[in-house]
């Protein structure tokens, strides 16, 4: 009994110093800017979405965190773990948060795109990203934070933490349904035309980046990509239910929003 609660002792003091080792992480790699809001959060939607208490629902910027089982589906992988980590993180600031609203601040759903901070101005998505419990995502413009979120994300992966630690990274051949998704395979074709440039996987997937956003990658290197492995995220559309799926074309698009959202993998 006495051994018991000594590992008891050791597993609680062995997670208070993982949290302020995560913590500090957080505030180094993503410090608040200076006199941000402060507002009331009245319940945690979910590992990456907020309702505040005037009414508004926040979607956090730079963070997608797995799916909670609604309507009836299946919670995936560690979606109920952000949740509570995102819970704790509100108690620690006692309900409290800062906003930093994004230069696009609102998503066609009508919720405000911020970034949150606690009370001691530690970044709430840096933290669920150095714990494994979110992806990383970019969507422009609202890329202020990408940097040291992308460096939040690296920390957690290359402790094989959470979601990382068996990896969900999904081979393209493999991909049979829309959402959000980290893909990886062999490019077999870059094309540049009116609807953008699209990054070719046979007829398993292919990637786009739409017009508005082709300025802010590096062409030249994006068209040099054919035969080489890559890993790409962000979330997947099954072009058939558009009725817009020619012959011979992948049934799989995904749009890519930003560089960070297409890596190359080095073998």
């Amino acid at each position: 009994m006495r051994f018991s609660r000594l590992l008891e002792k050791a597993s609680l003091a062995g997670a208070f110093f993982m949290s302020a080792f995560w913590l500090s992480t957080a505030q180094a790699l993503c410090p608040a800017p200076p006199s941000l809001p402060v507002v009331s959060v009245q319940r945690v939607v979910d590992g990456d979405t907020l309702r505040l208490g005037d009414g508004r629902s926040v979607r956090m910027i730079g963070l997608n965190t797995p799916e909670t089982g609604k309507k009836g589906q299946t919670a995936e992988p560690f979606a109920e773990a952000a949740k509570r980590r995102l819970q704790a993180l509100v108690d620690a600031s006692d309900g409290q948060v800062r906003l930093r609203v994004g230069e696009q601040p609102a998503d066609h759903y009508g919720r405000t795109l911020a970034n949150v901070y606690g009370h001691d101005n530690a970044n709430f998505e840096a933290q669920l990203l150095s714990e494994g419990l979110g992806y990383l995502v970019a969507v422009s413009p609202n890329v202020a934070l990408v940097n040291c979120q992308k460096a939040a994300e690296q920390s957690a992966r290359q402790a094989r933490l959470g979601l990382w630690r068996n990896s969900p990274v999904v081979p393209v051949e493999r991909v049979n349904s829309g959402g959000f998704a980290v893909l990886s395979g062999r490019v077999t074709e870059v094309q540049r035309n009116g609807g953008g440039v699209w990054i070719e996987f046979g007829n398993s997937v292919v990637l786009r980046i739409a017009p508005k956003l082709v300025g802010q990658f590096d062409v030249p290197a994006i068209q040099r990509l054919k035969g080489q492995q890559v890993e790409a995220r962000g979330w997947v559309v099954d072009r058939s239910r558009r009725g817009g799926l020619k012959s011979g074309q992948p049934r799989w698009m995904m749009p890519i929003t930003h560089p960070v959202m297409l890596d190359t993998i080095n073998k």
